[in-house]
């Protein structure tokens, strides 16, 4: 028995994709090797972080790299350096933003989600705007940060672009959550060659790295502020532990990321969603189809839509027998039906996943 069966926790196949609540990604076994070295030896934290960024600023061209536990603590520790600098008395009394001359972060209304909070956390007022005229009107001298989350893009009423020579204008920072927006690699230097002042990636999807993780690039001062509120140094960001093991890890991550055959990566993907369209394709009421790539987390999806009044079943019975059989598989819904994300499928998984699709479908 395993780790996990030993604890009854039942191991998954994951068809859905790079989720938080499914662990992630899997880690090459390089990262793996790199995590263990680095746990067998102590080390100055602070030397490790500074070295470790100059290296992620070689790779991506940054003016400052640093590793953090997750995106959302970026975007805390990101959230406090545009506040305050690196004033040392400040940074002890977050969250009381009293007194204190920034204290407002500007984001568009298309742009809420669940993550404002590691925004609001360190005492920050959102401000919520609609428009580019409504945005120009909220800057002034208590804007503390712009803060565009990419995944919204398409929703956007202001470009990021926009957004970005607006804040260069008035002297606020621009800040850019794209956590989840590798692939494609190219994501991976775009917004600090767009001019973004600052640009976060969780380390534990696209990269691959380890998923208490997560990439902040940006200027190097802004950086440096971050790194300031976050441990091992006692500000907000204290409690998001990135340790020398996941610091080590997620370079590692990064570097093969750069190498990577991502042409290759994209044909696999493909290659596995054609499979399982393949073996649905001659089963009653079932059609399957590419999800378009402009969703998020950019790559080549298979919906999997079915009637459900033929089959007698819903999608949501469908989700449940792929989760309560052996082996446990878990599928995304979408308005498009059951679909299969192929960036979190290991080689050959795509097999077992269009056996119990179509054994469900046709029972």
């Amino acid at each position: 028995m395993g780790i996990y069966e030993r604890l009854g926790v039942r191991p998954l196949i994951n068809a859905k994709g790079t989720f938080t609540m499914l662990s992630g990604s899997l880690m090459p076994p390089e990262v793996v090797a790199a995590m263990a070295e680095a746990a067998r030896r102590y080390v100055n934290v602070a030397e490790l972080e500074q070295r470790v960024g100059e290296r992620l600023a070689e790779l991506t061209g940054a003016g400052l790299g640093l590793v953090t536990a997750g995106a959302a603590a970026a975007i805390t520790q990101c959230t406090a350096a545009c506040m305050i600098g690196k004033d040392a008395a400040a940074r002890r009394r977050l969250p009381d933003v009293a007194g204190l001359a920034k204290t407002e972060v500007i984001t568009q209304k298309q742009h809420r989600n669940v993550y404002d909070q590691a925004v609001t956390m360190v005492g920050a007022k959102l401000i919520e705007v609609d428009g580019r005229a409504e945005l120009e009107a909220a800057i002034r001298p208590g804007t503390a940060m712009l803060f565009y989350v990419q995944a919204f893009d398409p929703q956007s009423r202001v470009s990021l672009a926009e957004m970005i020579a607006l804040g260069r204008a008035r002297g606020v920072p621009v800040f850019v959550d794209a956590a989840a927006e590798l692939p494609p690699a190219d994501n991976l230097t775009k917004f600090i060659r767009m001019g973004a002042d600052l640009v976060t990636f969780s380390g534990g999807k696209g990269l691959k790295g380890p998923q208490a993780s997560g990439l902040l690039l940006g200027r190097k001062d802004l950086v440096e502020a971050a790194a300031l509120n976050g441990c091992p140094n006692h500000g907000i960001g204290r409690p998001m532990k990135a340790g020398k093991e996941e610091i080590v890890g997620l370079l590692t991550a990064v570097e093969l990321y750069v190498q990577r055959d991502h042409a290759a990566d994209w044909a696999r993907w493909e290659a596995q969603i054609a499979h399982v369209a393949d073996v649905l394709s001659d089963v009653p009421h079932v059609k399957t189809g590419q999800v378009p790539k402009e969703c998020i987390n950019h790559i080549p999806r298979l919906y999997v839509q079915f009637d459900s009044e033929r089959i007698r079943k819903t999608q949501q019975d469908v989700m449940r027998e792929l989760q309560e059989g052996s082996p446990r598989i878990e599928v995304l819904e979408t308005e498009k039906g059951v679909t299969i994300s192929p960036n979190t499928l290991e080689s050959g998984e795509e097999q077992v996943v269009a056996r119990r699709l179509r054994e469900i479908l046709k029972s």
